[in-house]
C-alpha cells in the first residue's frame, strides 16, 4: 500500500474531527517500519505534509483543513471522490469484521471404541 493510500485510510478512520499532520506522519511511519527496513521519519513527515497541502487547495479537493492549524480531514461535503472513498473503506472494515461460521468437528475420535 502506498503512502497516499495509507494517508487516505488514516483520514477515513479519523472521521469528521480530523487528525494532525504529526499523527498522520507517525501512523504512516509505523505502517512502513519492518524488521529489515525503517524509513526516515523526516522524509515520511515531509511527504505527508506536502501531500496534504497539495490535495487540500480547492473547495472540491479530496482533503480539507479543519480550521485548526495542522489538522486535516476528508472533504465529504464538497468532494464526491471523498464520499466514495469513505464507502470503499467502510466496506473493507465491514468485510474484515465478518467472522466465518463455526464448523463442526468431523474428525474421528482415536479412542472411541477402546474400553
Amino acid at each position: 500500500m502506498s503512502y497516499d493510500q495509507q494517508i487516505l485510510k488514516i483520514l477515513t478512520e479519523a472521521g469528521e474531527r480530523g487528525i494532525s499532520v504529526q499523527n498522520i506522519s507517525r501512523h504512516v511511519y509505523n505502517l512502513n517500519c519492518t524488521f529489515f527496513h525503517q524509513p526516515d521519519y523526516e522524509e515520511v513527515r515531509n511527504y505527508v505534509q506536502q501531500y496534504l497541502l497539495k490535495n487540500s487547495k480547492s473547495q472540491q479537493s479530496l482533503i480539507e483543513s479543519t480550521g485548526q492549524r495542522g489538522y486535516y480531514r476528508l472533504n465529504t461535503m464538497g468532494s464526491k471522490d471523498a464520499q466514495q472513498l469513505m464507502l470503499l473503506f467502510r466496506d473493507d472494515i465491514v468485510n474484515d469484521d465478518v467472522q466465518p461460521s463455526t464448523q463442526q468437528d468431523l474428525s474421528l475420535d482415536l479412542f472411541d471404541g477402546v474400553i
